[in-house]
């Protein structure tokens, strides 16, 4: 029997139906010869510092730099339950091999590797690789399952990518936070992410805006613009000179052009396609992205590939027109060349994104709209990628009038092509985005037939003013796109990796500046927030260069195709952090003010970590110190799951003894009170609570 493992409920589902395991068991589903569970994505995670010596407790310069000589690992706070539920059905005698059927990607190997090998699992594996949840592409393969070993460099790369994120948030964010007593935190992708959005908002912010005059005459027929001029004074003597005047064409040029069908979407261009178009976060456009892959309604989102491989030529005409023709505004079936989307040497892991045949029976109305959307512009943008060329002809005039040129350009479509039915798709939308990608520009309109020498009198004359205008303010298209290629040219042209994080990360990295207040959110765009100007302002340029990161990434290729050993790539991620934790010993005297202090309270007791003041706020009691991240949250659903409000007497007592004794807590499951004694635990990270039975009150009377 083989035990099937997924990543998530949903798919483990959809792969159970598919092999027969209809019997529900507890966390899995049995059937023929599988058995089939499930993870909850990371089961199993590093360890906390804590777990390498009680000193790490403390958020102490003395204790830096903190670098695992044997790494530990610990079951996640949410997944101990079906860990143990994978604990034992590895170990079922009748379970003679395992079926990776994670994520099929770098993190999906990692998922599995670490809950397999912290679970003491020597049985053999196999590993599921599929870009499709539909059921042919599952039996598919599982017809075609690889030996697990095959992926062991995959999961080597991984596992760096985890340690080497661990060794150098965890330094860095205790290392600055100490140094400017206020919590800072930092990661390797995160923060030259915030630096880009903060150069960019300090360069919105220096500039300054210059005056421009263009003169412009009206034929009647159309208009023509002169050269940018700094005076008003030079535009207004070339207005006077030609207002009521003549002027004639001294020549028109005509080419003819042929614009290309886009590529189809790998993950980042459908993010931000989806950003300009519709205002969608990156991390919503991912999020329904996986739920229509676990629907089978399109393949595996995570990819950096916009090709498809030769092998699915064959039955893309059929695809392309099925899926197309459920469009309500799709009238004729579209024309398909394969050709123009095939490329084998062009995909990795996961070829483009593409619908699958399930759209063929899909009831439009039972989809959510952020999925429908999605769905929709996937289809779309198939459509065109493999549709005719769009080719038009232009047309520039330039014309003379009281001695001064000017020009002007039309544009006149020839053939519609992909961008007629991409046009079908705005005109349904019923707006247009404010992108500046090519296929986001308001076309030029046509000119009219023109001949040299051709003279139209009398014209009108006038000035148009206007302003230079300050670099772009990101949003997270234009973020997207500058995380995707920053430090590309400091890279080797021939770089497999570069720029700032992955496909699959990038619209994490973005939500979490969020999350932590580094970055502000408004209508669309991304602001830095003085707290994030300010960490930028103390961080080293070799944690906040985009170069660095975009040079793990290509190591991190290197581990996976098994060119570098994992532990040098590691011996120089050690060195790295080495080197910042010697250079800064004590803050920039220029910067030593940035952060202000925590405001102060009610003092309740010591804090356990640091020994510093612990006060109360409105919504917790928290470590004074801003170095130090102790909290004790009014909110926590430990105590509302108990029915007690922790208040400061509370507080207090576990502060001072570390437990407090209640005889009249609520159990969440059966409604009855019952007595134990709530003891504080605290492992420096997330304070967590657990509950003593057998030594009650400890002396002390119920709070």
């Amino acid at each position: 029997m083989k035990l099937v493992i997924a990543e998530k409920p949903s798919v483990s589902k959809s792969l159970a139906g598919v092999l027969g395991a209809n019997e529900r068991g507890d966390g899995c589903f049995i059937g023929g010869s599988y058995i089939v569970s499930w993870c909850f994505g990371h089961l199993v995670e590093l360890a906390r510092p804590a777990a390498y010596g009680e000193q790490y407790k403390r958020w102490a310069y003395d204790t830096l730099p903190i670098l695992p000589d044997a790494w530990k690992y610990t079951p996640s706070d949410s997944g101990k339950k079906q860990l143990e539920i994978l604990r034992a059905l590895m170990k079922r005698d009748d379970v003679e091999s395992i079926v990776n059927a994670c994520d099929a990607g770098r993190e999906g190997e990692l998922i599995f590797r670490l809950v397999y090998e912290y679970c003491g699992c020597q049985k053999p594996t196999e590993r599921l690789w599929i870009s499709s949840m539909e059921d042919a592409a599952i039996r598919d393969g599982f017809a075609k399952l690889r030996d697990g070993a095959d992926y062991a460099n995959l999961f080597g790369a991984a596992l760096c990518r985890a340690q080497a994120d661990w060794v150098t948030g965890i330094n860095a964010t205790r290392l600055f936070s100490i140094l400017y007593e206020s919590t800072l935190n930092v990661g390797r992708v995160q923060s030259p992410t915030l630096a880009m959005i903060v150069s960019r908002e300090a360069a919105v912010q220096s500039f300054t805006p210059e005056p421009f005059y263009i003169p412009i005459i009206d034929t009647g027929t159309f208009t023509v613009s002169g050269e940018k001029l700094r005076t008003p004074e030079e535009a207004e003597s070339i207005r006077a000179a030609c207002d009521g005047g003549d002027a004639t064409v001294l020549s028109v040029e005509k080419k003819r052009k042929i614009e290309a069908p886009p590529k189809l979407y790998d993950l980042t261009s459908l993010q931000r396609h989806a950003n300009r178009l519709l205002g969608y976060t990156a991390q919503q456009t991912l999020d329904y992205a996986q739920s229509l892959y676990e629907k089978k309604l399109m393949t595996y989102p995570r990819t950096d590939s916009n090709y498809i491989t030769g092998d699915m030529a064959a039955g893309l005409a059929e695809l392309v027109n099925l899926a197309a023709m459920r469009l309500p505004f799709a009238k004729v079936p579209v024309s398909v060349d394969p050709s123009l989307v095939v490329d084998d040497g062009k995909v990795t892991d996961h070829h483009a994104l593409l619908p699958t045949n399930t759209v063929r029976g899909l009831d439009w109305d039972t989809l959510p709209t952020g999925e429908r959307n999605i769905l929709t512009m996937l289809i779309v943008r198939l459509a065109c990628a493999v549709g005719e060329a769009h080719t038009f002809e232009t047309a520039e005039a330039v014309l003379e009038c009281g001695g001064f040129q000017f020009t002007t350009k039309g544009k006149t479509v020839l053939h519609e092509g992909w961008k007629g039915f991409e046009a079908l798709y705005r005109a349904a939308l019923k707006k247009k985005s404010a992108g500046s990608d090519a296929d986001d520009e308001q076309d030029e309109g046509a000119l009219p037939e023109l001949s040299e020498g051709q003279v139209f009198s009398p014209v009108a004359a006038s000035v148009r003013e206007g302003k230079t205008a300050p670099p772009k303010r990101y949003t997270e298209d234009l973020l997207l796109a500058a995380m995707e290629t920053a430090g590309a040219e400091e890279m080797p042209d021939d770089a497999e990796r570069k720029g700032l994080g992955t496909p699959a990360t990038r619209a994490g990295i973005i939500e979490k500046l969020v999350k932590t207040g580094f970055v502000e959110r408004k209508k669309k765009l991304l602001i830095p927030s003085q707290k994030g100007a300010n960490l930028i302002a103390v961080l080293p340029e070799e944690i906040k260069s985009p170069l660095l990161t975009a040079q793990w990434e290509q190591k991190l290729k290197q581990v996976e195709r098994g060119e570098l050993a994992g532990g040098t790539f590691m011996d120089g991620i050690a060195t790295l952090v080495k080197g910042f934790v010697t250079a800064h010993t004590a803050p920039l005297p220029e910067f030593a003010s940035l952060f202000a202090e925590r405001p102060k309270g009610a003092v309740v007791g010591k804090c356990p970590r640091c020994g510093a003041d612990v006060i109360e706020s409105g919504k917790g009691f928290f470590c004074s110190s801003r170095a130090c991240k102790f909290a004790l949250w009014k909110d926590s659903r430990f105590w509302q799951a108990k029915e007690k409000k922790l208040d400061k007497k509370i507080a207090a007592a576990l502060l001072s003894e570390g437990r407090v004794f209640f005889s009249d807590l609520k159990s969440a499951r059966t409604g009855k009170q019952y007595a134990a004694a709530i003891v504080l635990e605290d492992d420096g990270g997330k304070v967590n609570y657990k509950l003593d039975f057998e030594q009650k009150s400890n002396g002390r009377k119920s709070a």
